[in-house]
């Protein structure tokens, strides 16, 4: 095993068992610990809370955006346009133009990352998927994206509604478009009074909630609560999908893979498993955070990323697969979660932990997932104590 500092590895170990431990409960029976987008009868407002860990946090989120098809001249192939965007910036500094010009550029790319060859439809599942935009100072924004049929009949192209922000919270978010989707089908116009209401907000405390008085054409007036998540540090993250797709073994594979920087690659069919497993695999190492490239979804024009010497954590779909297999890697980790196999890999995987450690993790995830949840939390607590005891022997050998 190659060496590291024993403090790093046990506080990256630890990490992992405390996520899991968190987040198993609240994953099995019994009623969730937040109640997102529920509908109360008496509004209440929260305190402004800021989250040091992303640029911001002033605001809910910086732009709503629809981003739909359009047909290029004298070809058969569509591209993706913003059609529409709230706020309107005016009035800007150039430097501020510029950068806004940028975002905006790039996020279309990312909210149809299939390419350009579409034709209309009469059916296509909804998918709920995020990407992230790094800035050059490093901090990040992330893009929530729901893409269905729009409401009509006969063929029609898909659309996205995309939420870009400063705040990673994907479950709150996921309730705010359903909001949205709910108001575009009746009018654009009902969307911006709700998503002015949303702006003017200040974004809630771990587990404080935040009410928005809501006017709906037909229905009436409404108040919907979205609250936040008790532990904020499990709130941008679900688990669910990367369990699903793989055995603990092998998420313990690419958590060790992830400590020693290396490149990884995912693949799968649709947009929600692809970001959804990505997120969890990355968050795996709080109380650190993965610093380098870090591309939940690739759209096609940019699928040489794979080939970059530099560590990288991606996903890619896989109707992409045969391009990315033949593009010359070295010392990379591909995943393919619709099968729940590793296609490429170094070939130590097993072997970056210590058997130990394995051992006390499996054992602990595999009787949390069967529901034991007081034999979990007390194989958590007597490893973390075991930690922290050491023999005087191994005091003196130091």
């Amino acid at each position: 095993m190659p060496s590291r500092p024993k403090k790093m590895e046990r506080q990256v170990v630890g990490g992992i068992l405390r996520r899991f431990r968190n987040w198993l409960p609240r994953h099995g029976a019994g009623p969730p610990q937040d109640n997102l987008g529920e509908v109360v009868k008496e509004p209440e407002r929260a305190q402004e809370h800021c989250l040091p860990n992303f640029a911001g946090g002033q605001h809910f989120f910086e732009y709503l955006l629809v981003v739909s098809l359009k047909k290029k001249p004298s070809v058969d192939d569509y591209e993706p346009t913003i059609t529409y965007q709230f706020p309107k910036r005016e009035n800007l500094l150039r430097g501020q133009q510029e950068e806004e010009e940028r975002l905006l550029g790039a996020i279309p790319l990312f909210c149809f990352p299939d390419g350009n060859e579409w034709a209309p439809l009469t059916e296509y599942p909804r998918e709920t998927f995020s990407f992230v935009l790094t800035n050059v100072d490093g901090s990040r924004k992330i893009g929530y994206c729901r893409r269905l049929l729009p409401a009509g009949r006969g063929p029609r192209l898909p659309r996205v509604y995309c939420i870009i922000s400063c705040i990673g919270c994907f479950g709150l978010f996921s309730k705010i478009l359903d909001e949205v989707e709910k108001r575009h089908q009746i009018s654009m116009a009902v969307i911006y009074p709700f998503m002015q209401g949303l702006r003017e907000a200040a974004f809630p405390a771990p587990g404080k909630t935040v009410t928005l008085k809501s006017f709906i054409p037909d229905s009436g007036t409404e108040f919907i609560s979205l609250t936040r998540p008790l532990d904020s540090h499990l709130e941008h993250v679900d688990f669910s999908s990367l369990l699903r797709c793989l055995s603990f073994e092998q998420i313990l594979q690419i958590f060790a893979s992830a400590v020693l920087e290396r490149r990884i690659i995912f693949l799968a069919e649709g947009l929600s498993t692809l970001s959804q497993c990505i997120h969890a695999a990355a968050a795996l190492l709080y109380p650190f955070s993965w610093a380098h490239t870090y591309i939940p979804v690739v759209p096609e024009s940019l699928l040489a990323t794979v080939c970059c010497p530099t560590p990288f954590m991606v996903g890619v779909q896989m109707r992409f697969r045969q391009e990315v297999m033949e593009s010359p890697m070295e010392e990379v980790l591909l995943v393919n979660l619709c099968e729940g196999t590793f296609l490429m890999s170094v070939g130590d995987e097993k072997d970056i932990l210590p058997p130990k450690l394995q051992e006390d993790i499996l054992e602990s995830l595999g009787q949390g997932i069967k529901g034991s949840q007081s034999y979990f939390q007390q194989k958590i607590l007597e490893y973390e104590e075991r930690k922290k005891q050491k023999k005087p022997k191994e005091k003196t050998l130091k």
